[in-house]
C-alpha cells in the first residue's frame, strides 16, 4: 500500500512534523533591503525581501502573505503587498533577417516590493510574513522622500467626474491607441516612442493574451496552441493514475509517431553552455520500445519499460547558439510511451527553462514569469515616454464559463482567482503613476450576471491597492449596467465602422457622433472612454474598401469628433500594427496641440450652441465659462468620398459661424489647421448679448476654432 500512512503511525509522524515546523519558525528571520536611502516624490523605490518562506504556490496570498508595512511622514499606515519575481536577462538578438527578443532567466526567484511615495519626508518600512510556519517580522528600514515635481496618479476628476485628472488637479485627456498584443517588447517600446513623439499620451495594453502575446495568467504550452488546442495529454497510467488527478504526455502509434516540443516563444539559450534535458518515461511493454529525443550529440533512444524511469540528456550549445530549436519526441517502434516532468536547465543548475512543458501547471493562479518581466519593461517604457496605460488583466475565456450564475461555487472561484491576480498586479505594477486603469476584461459577455463579481473585486482593490487606481471593464456590446456600476470608475465603449452599419460605415464623423450621443445619454456621470475604434469588414477584420483609405481619413475624423463631443478621451484605434507599418502617428499631434489648454475639468464644458451659415459644414464642439472649442468639417470630406469615390470636397468660402451663450466681453479667436496643428488665422471679436459672430476662413476638408476670453 505505497503512499499510505498506517493509522497507528500517523499521530507520531504528525507530531514530528509539527516539531520540525515549530523549530523552523523559531529560527528563521526575514529582512527588508531598500534600493536607495533617498527617492524623489512620485518615483519608485524597490525593496528586496530575503525570506525563508513555505508555500506550494508563491503566487497565492492565502498560502503566503508577505507585505511591507509603511509609515509615511504624516503618520499614515500603508500596507503594501510584495510579489514573487524571477529575474531575467534581456537582449535584442539577430534571428534570420530580423531581430528577436531574447529573454533568459537568471538567478534564483526572490521576493520584492515596489512603492511610490507621495509625501515628502522620512518613511519607516517593516516586512511582515505569514505562511504555514506562522508569522515573522523584519527590523525596520527607513528612507527619505525628497521634493520633486510630478502630477501624481490618474483619478476621476473631483471637479468634474466626466473627465480624468491627476492628483495635482491637471486634466488627462487620453489620446492614443491600442497596442494590445505584445509579442516582442522591443517592438512595443518602439511604438511607444513614435506615439510619444507625435503627442500621444495613452495606450491600452493587454496582459491577458493567450499564447499569441503577453499573457500574465494564460495557458502557454509547448504541446499545443490555443487556436487548435489538442495536446497529447493523458491520465497517469497504472496505480499512480488511480491515486492522482495529474496528467502526463502520451505518445502512441506506429514507429515514427511523434509529438513536437514547441515553446510559444523562441526558447533562449546561452552560447558555450552545458545543459541537461531530463524527464521520466514509461512504456506499455511493447518489445524494443524506446523514445528518440534528437538533442545533443548523443542521440541514443531512451528505453521505455513498464516502470517509470528517469533520463538525462546532456548537451552543450555552440559558440554562436542563442536559441533552442523545436524538437520532436519520436517512437522507435509501435506502442505507447508516457512522459512526465520534462525539464531543461543549465548543467550547473538554475531556473527552469522549459516551464511551458508542465502539463499540470494551473491556468489560473500561476503568473507566467517571462510575461511578468515583459510587463515590467512595458510599464518602464510608458514612464519614459510619458504614456499612461490601461492594462487589461484577466484572460476572459478562463473566467467566462464560471460567471454564468452568480450563486455557484464556480462564480466564487472566479472571484477568488481574480483577486489573486489583482493582488499580484497591485504588488508588481501598482507603484507606477503611469498605470492609469486596471481593466478587468476585454469584451466580456454583457449578458452575464457580473454585478457581484465587479462589486467584490472593487471592494478588494479598495482594501489592497494603496494607490486606488481606476477600475474598468469592457463588453462586446453596450452594457448600461457596467457603465453605471458603482465599483467601476469608467465606462468603456468599443465600436467599429462596418458595412453592416450602412451609411454610417462611410462617414466617421456621423458614426462617432451617433455613438457619442448614445454614450453620453447612457453613462452621464462617469469618464467615458472610447477604447476601441476602427474601420473593418463585417467580420471585424481589417480589409475590403477600408484599405482604400490610405490617408486614414476615418481616423482623423474619428479623433476630432470624439475629442470635442463631450467624451473623456479621443477614440483609441485598434489596428496598431497597420498604424505602425504605415506610420500614421502624425494624426495625434495636431489634436494634442489643439486640446492642450482646454479646461476639461474646470471649464464647466457642455455641448456648444453654434450654427454655420453654410449647410455644407457640420459642427462638433464644446463651450464653457472661458470660451468655445469647435471643429468644423465639410460634409463632402468623408473617407468614403475621398478614398473610394475619389472626389475631393469643394472649398467652403465666405461662411460665418455664430456661437451663442458666451458671456459678453472680448474674445480672441484662433483658427487651426487640423492636419498640421498650427494656428492659421487669429481674430479679436466682441460678444454681444446674443452670439459671437465669426467669419470662417476658407477650407476644404476641416478646420478647428478656439474662442477664448
Amino acid at each position: 500500500m505505497r503512499n499510505l500512512v498506517p493509522r497507528q503511525l500517523a499521530g507520531g509522524i504528525l507530531f514530528a512534523l509539527l516539531l520540525s515546523v515549530t523549530s523552523q519558525a523559531a529560527e528563521r528571520t526575514i529582512a527588508i533591503e531598500p534600493s536607495a536611502k533617498q527617492v524623489k516624490r512620485f518615483e519608485r523605490i524597490e525593496f528586496t525581501l530575503p525570506v525563508q518562506a513555505v508555500a506550494q504556490n508563491p503566487y497565492d496570498p492565502n498560502e503566503i502573505a508577505l507585505d511591507v508595512e509603511i509609515i509615511s511622514p504624516s503618520g499614515k499606515r500603508i500596507s503594501l503587498p510584495a510579489f514573487y519575481d524571477q529575474p531575467f536577462e534581456r537582449q535584442r538578438r539577430g534571428e534570420g533577417r530580423g531581430q528577436a527578443e531574447w529573454l533568459y532567466p537568471v538567478g534564483d526567484a526572490l521576493w520584492k516590493a515596489r512603492f511610490t511615495p507621495t509625501e515628502v519626508g522620512a518613511y519607516t518600512c517593516t516586512a511582515v510574513l505569514k505562511d504555514r510556519l506562522g508569522a515573522a517580522r523584519s527590523s525596520a528600514a527607513t528612507f527619505e522622500c525628497l521634493p520633486a515635481a510630478g502630477k501624481g496618479f490618474v483619478r476621476v476628476s473631483p471637479s468634474d467626474p466626466r473627465f480624468l485628472a491627476f492628483d495635482d488637479g491637471s486634466p488627462l485627456f487620453p489620446i492614443g491607441q491600442n497596442t494590445a498584443f505584445v509579442k516582442d517588447g522591443y517592438e512595443t517600446e518602439g511604438i511607444f516612442e513614435k506615439m510619444a513623439a507625435q503627442g500621444a499620451n495613452y495606450a491600452r495594453v493587454w496582459t491577458c493574451c493567450e499564447d499569441w502575446g503577453m499573457g500574465i495568467e494564460a495557458r502557454k504550452s509547448v504541446w499545443s496552441r490555443s487556436w487548435g488546442w489538442n495536446p497529447p495529454f493523458a491520465a497517469m497510467p497504472g496505480p499512480e493514475g488511480y491515486h492522482s488527478d495529474e496528467k502526463c504526455v502520451k505518445i502512441s502509434g506506429q514507429a515514427g509517431a511523434a509529438v513536437e516540443v514547441s515553446p510559444t516563444r523562441r526558447l533562449a539559450l546561452r552560447p558555450d553552455t552545458k545543459y541537461v534535458l531530463s524527464g521520466v518515461v514509461r512504456g506499455d511493454g511493447s518489445a524494443g520500445l524506446s523514445l528518440e529525443v534528437p538533442i545533443g550529440p548523443d542521440k541514443k533512444p531512451i528505453a521505455a519499460t513498464r516502470k517509470w524511469t528517469p533520463f538525462k540528456i546532456e548537451f552543450a550549445t555552440a559558440a554562436n547558439q542563442w536559441w533552442l530549436p523545436n524538437f520532436s519526441l519520436r517512437l522507435s517502434a509501435a506502442g505507447a510511451v508516457w512522459l512526465r516532468d520534462l525539464s531543461l536547465k543549465e548543467a550547473k543548475g538554475g531556473p527552469e527553462l522549459l516551464w511551458e512543458a508542465d502539463v499540470n501547471r494551473p491556468v489560473r493562479g500561476y503568473y507566467n514569469p517571462p510575461d511578468c518581466f515583459l510587463l515590467d519593461k512595458i510599464v518602464e517604457a510608458a514612464e519614459k515616454d510619458g504614456l499612461y496605460l490601461q492594462l487589461t488583466l484577466l484572460t476572459r475565456d478562463h473566467y467566462m464559463s464560471l460567471l454564468a450564475k452568480d450563486n455557484t461555487r464556480d462564480y466564487d472561484e472566479a472571484i477568488a482567482s481574480a483577486k489573486r491576480l489583482l493582488h499580484y498586479a497591485v504588488a508588481r505594477w501598482g507603484y507606477s503613476t503611469h498605470v492609469a486603469v486596471w481593466e478587468y476584461f476585454n469584451e466580456m459577455n454583457p449578458g452575464l450576471p457580473t454585478d457581484r463579481f465587479y462589486s467584490e473585486l472593487g471592494e478588494f482593490l479598495e482594501q489592497t491597492d494603496p494607490y486606488r487606481h481606476l477600475r474598468a471593464t469592457s463588453t462586446w456590446g453596450p452594457s448600461k449596467k457596467d457603465w453605471n456600476h458603482p465599483k467601476l470608475d469608467t465606462a468603456d465603449m468599443h465600436y467599429y465602422m462596418r458595412p453592416a452599419t450602412k451609411e454610417l460605415f462611410k462617414d466617421a464623423v456621423e458614426s462617432v457622433r451617433d455613438r457619442a450621443k448614445f454614450f453620453l445619454e447612457t453613462a452621464p456621470n462617469k469618464p467615458r472612454l472610447f477604447s476601441e475604434f476602427g474601420l473593418t469588414e463585417d467580420n471585424w477584420l481589417r480589409g475590403g474598401r477600408g484599405n482604400d483609405d490610405k490617408e486614414f481619413v476615418h481616423l482623423h475624423d474619428g479623433l476630432w469628433t470624439s475629442a470635442l463631443s463631450g467624451l473623456s478621451c479621443a477614440v483609441l484605434p485598434w489596428f496598431w500594427e497597420e498604424l505602425d507599418r504605415k506610420d500614421m502617428y502624425h494624426h495625434y499631434k495636431p489634436l494634442t496641440a489643439f486640446l492642450a489648454d482646454i479646461p476639461f475639468t474646470t471649464g464647466g464644458l457642455r455641448a456648444a450652441t453654434a450654427t454655420v451659415s453654410n449647410d455644407q459644414v457640420r459642427i462638433v464642439g464644446l463651450q464653457g465659462k472661458a470660451g468655445a472649442y469647435l471643429w468644423l468639417s465639410n460634409r463632402q470630406s468623408t473617407w468614403w468620398k475621398i478614398a473610394v469615390e475619389k472626389t475631393e470636397p469643394t472649398t467652403v468660402a465666405g461662411a460665418t459661424l455664430a456661437v451663442e451663450g458666451l458671456p459678453p466681453g472680448a474674445y480672441r479667436v484662433q483658427w487651426w489647421d487640423t492636419w498640421k496643428g498650427v494656428v492659421v488665422e487669429q481674430q479679436e471679436v466682441g460678444s454681444g448679448a446674443a452670439a459671437v459672430q465669426l467669419k470662417i476662413p476658407s477650407f476644404s476638408r476641416d478646420i478647428a476654432c478656439k474662442v477664448k476670453r
